[in-house]
């Protein structure tokens, strides 16, 4: 059984934000570490020479866990950094339009939104009613934002602050009959769902493997359909770019080498796939659905809140979002950090304010009732008035 001695998280902190940036198991960290060794025992040799064949090792372990070709993906730091390679490569034309919704994460709708500002393009973040009352609601709701200038569609597998699984197959589909060109960001999604690039039909995909894939930070992917990837310029145009030696693929060529840099998050791929495979890592996500869904009601009751859409795995995963009522989210959180020695995440989003739990492998019932217990005392005692309403 997986616990948090697994983990270098802080065993005296009640940890509710994987979510955010993930947590790494021991023995997937020593592995980096392992690597990082060998860079500096002989940087040269493992930069030019054995770094790319472990680099082609690590897409391939990838590309077999989404079922997908290693040639068409390359890994990127983070999900930001692919979708600004994205942002710098489609060439929209001025009065062009970007559907999305109004659910998307912060940072990428700064990124859409400086790049509709330059293009004098349109970023549309069609509203979402919640609470969501089903599928086909929510595939209503989004389509509306859909006009004769729409070109692309922007879309989240899974929501960042309001933590939702969205139909994105199902918008795939329907993308594809009208000649869109689809984005999706998987932020959330490796790991803690099953992913089938083959199946899914997306253009590009983005996703993040040191969240739910247990790798060290600054270890993400990004996919793209083999007919589009002649149109991604290199963000950062290094020696790739018209290569002396050309690899097997330009486009991995373009966007794999930006120069000097520690890739050993990267190499990690391999042993942290084999550590979620051995764990029966799917078995794992459904105990943590099923136990986050379980101590939903309880929460609901306590806030005076409800879920946002039906109490179901077809919307909810290892994370679950209550909205809140406060009139200081950030002093809430240092509260529930200082006073009570819980890392959670309180989200602003719009005119909302969200409280994120997440149930991790390690995560136990004794850290939802502190939780629990904590939020009663913030919305019971005086010297907390005000901090939490009801």
């Amino acid at each position: 059984m997986i616990s948090r001695s697994n983990f270098l998280l802080n065993q005296n902190l009640t940890f509710l934000n994987h979510g955010s940036f993930g947590a790494c198991p021991i023995e997937i960290f020593e592995d980096y570490q392992n690597w990082q060794r060998q860079l500096e025992y002989d940087p040269v040799q493992f930069i030019t020479q054995k770094g790319p064949k472990l680099m082609k090792e690590s897409r391939e372990a990838l590309a077999r866990f989404i079922n997908a070709e290693a040639n068409d993906l390359v890994f990127v730091p983070n999900p930001t950094f692919a979708i600004n390679i994205l942002r710098d490569s489609l060439h929209l034309q001025p009065g062009d339009e970007i559907l999305t919704t109004d659910l998307e994460y912060g940072a990428m709708d700064r990124t859409w939104k400086h790049y509709c500002l330059e293009n004098q393009t349109t970023y549309v973040r069609q509203k979402i009613n919640l609470p969501i009352q089903s599928k086909e609601a929510f595939l209503e709701d989004f389509w509306k934002g859909y006009s004769n200038k729409t070109k692309v569609v922007f879309i989240s597998e899974i929501t960042s602050s309001t933590a939702l699984k969205l139909p994105v197959k199902e918008i795939c589909q329907e993308a594809r009959k009208k000649g869109l060109l689809i984005i999706v960001d998987g932020a959330h999604s490796p790991g803690h769902i099953a992913i089938n690039m083959a199946e899914l039909d997306a253009d590009f995909y983005t996703g993040a493997c040191h969240k739910w894939m247990l790798t060290p930070k600054g270890s993400s992917f990004l996919w793209a359909k083999k007919d589009k990837q002649h149109l991604l310029e290199p963000l950062v145009v290094s020696w790739g770019y018209e290569a002396a030696f050309p690899g097997e693929s330009t486009f991995i060529d373009h966007h794999e080498f930006n120069g000097t840099r520690d890739f050993s998050a990267y190499l990690t791929l391999p042993k942290a796939i084999a550590f979620l495979e051995k764990n029966d890592w799917k078995q794992q996500a459904k105990r943590c659905t099923e136990t986050l869904l379980q101590q939903a009601d309880r929460f609901c009751e306590l806030l005076h809140t409800q879920l946002l859409a039906p109490k179901s795995e077809a919307f909810f995963g290892q994370i679950l979002s209550f909205p809140i009522k406060t009139a200081n989210p950030f002093q809430l959180k240092e509260v529930l950090y200082s006073d009570f020695k819980i890392e959670i995440p309180i989200m602003p989003h719009g005119d909302q304010i969200y409280l994120r739990i997440s149930c991790a492998w390690y995560t136990t019932e004794k850290e939802f009732e502190h939780l629990y217990q904590s939020l009663k005392q913030i919305i019971e005692e005086e010297k907390y008035s005000g901090l939490l309403v009801v």
